[in-house]
């Protein structure tokens, strides 16, 4: 099973940059929502409990955080588990 991944993201964002680039050196797949305004934005609130910043990414719909949480999760070597679909 491969893992949903989701994040919200803003145009010309470098923490939104760095984590697609690791999902993507990842050869994870995932769904990008732009959250600068309107409901997609209000959207990213309500899941990730308030957070304002960018990006905001959920894997199987579990809230991960942001780029540096996303990075985190890379080097305590849990990544990987988490996009083969093994969300705790």
């Amino acid at each position: 099973m491969v893992a949903k991944v989701e994040i919200y993201t803003k145009f010309a964002c470098p923490y939104c940059f760095r984590a697609k680039l690791l999902l993507e050196n990842k050869g994870a797949a995932y769904e990008e929502t732009d959250a600068s305004g309107g409901p997609n934005r209000d959207e990213m609130l309500a899941r990730a409990n308030g957070s304002t910043t960018v990006p905001q990414i959920f894997i199987d719909g579990v809230h991960v955080g942001g780029c540096d949480d996303l990075v985190a999760l890379d080097k305590a070597g849990k990544l990987d588990s988490m996009l083969a679909g093994n969300v705790a």
